[in-house]
């Protein structure tokens, strides 16, 4: 007795299609489309201004207080750029710089330190101490004015790059020490435990085996540090009076040109104070992004 079995091949066409386990389609869902949104608004808001000023900076008077304040400038007058440095533009982007550079710096150092023995040390008073971190987030900057004022005078910092830096760094650790204590917890502990029991030290595996895997992590915080101290006011307007910053020359550009019927000046000092911040995030955004979605994704 034979039996014979015919098997007919299924066109590719008619073929159902296979979807792994678990995984559905996104695409279109809810939180999708409203996050998108979001992010195309927001893009949107930051990105006109900009494109506005930099067209804004290569204007004449006239023609940014025109009938078309969005047309191109007829001539494009780069000396508005250079009139803009001889105003001090250039001494408040140089001290803006030393002070970002260090600030950034210091916030990084001590924040990744401070972090990683919260995130991976068990003491007594650990929780307590990381609870103070994160209260200084909620705690503004205007309240405490007066008396870091004094308490920067009685250093003799007022006015120094050194009394800004450290302003700076207190300031910027909070964020930094809670958001470093989320991204060092995500990190894998046996590979801790294999570098001490190679012989490491607790400083050694922190430097050169902790530190490297949190780099993702590092550039994100760093990212929004820059941002933090690149933009602030309150802070140097009170604790540097003789050495001002970038936001303060703006503002004292901004009142000048008020008498002086200069405004294509003022938005090429703008301009050079947006640029930086605009070149940094370029460079690192797939680093920031990594970053971001790093904790949730290990």
């Amino acid at each position: 007795m034979t039996l014979q079995i015919d098997v007919e091949g299924t066109r590719s066409e008619d073929a159902p299609k296979i979807q792994p386990a678990g995984l559905k389609d996104r695409s279109f869902s809810p939180v999708n489309v409203f996050s998108h949104t979001v992010l195309i608004g927001w893009s949107i808001l930051v990105v006109v201004p900009f494109i506005w000023s930099l067209i804004a900076s290569l204007k004449s008077t006239g023609e940014i207080f025109g009938d078309n304040p969005w047309a191109l400038p007829k001539t494009l007058l780069w000396d508005n750029f250079t009139k803009a440095w001889d105003k001090g533009v250039g001494d408040y982007l140089g001290n803006s710089i030393v002070v970002v550079v260090f600030g950034v710096a210091g916030t990084m150092l001590f924040g990744s330190m401070v972090a990683y023995v919260l995130a991976r040390y068990e003491f007594p008073g650990n929780r307590f101490i990381y609870y103070l971190f994160a209260a200084g987030m909620m705690f503004p900057t205007f309240l405490a004015i007066v008396p870091l004022f004094f308490v920067v005078k009685n250093f003799g910092m007022i006015s120094t790059y050194q009394g800004l830096i450290l302003v700076y760094i207190a300031y910027s650790l909070p964020f930094t020490v809670f958001f470093m204590h989320a991204f060092f917890r995500t990190l894998p502990t046996s590979i801790a435990e294999a570098a001490l029991v190679d012989g490491a030290s607790h400083a050694t595996t922190f430097f050169r085996v902790m530190l490297p895997m949190a780099k993702p992590g590092l550039l994100s915080v760093g990212i929004f540090n820059v941002l933090g101290q690149w933009n602030q006011f309150v802070l140097p307007s009170f604790l540097s009076p003789e050495k001002p910053v970038l936001s303060q020359g703006i503002a004292t550009l901004l009142g000048s040109q008020r008498y002086e019927n200069d405004w294509g000046t003022l938005f090429a000092a703008l301009t050079i104070a947006m640029v930086p911040v605009v070149v940094v995030y370029l460079v690192f955004y797939r680093q920031v992004q990594a970053g971001l979605t790093g904790a949730t994704l290990k």
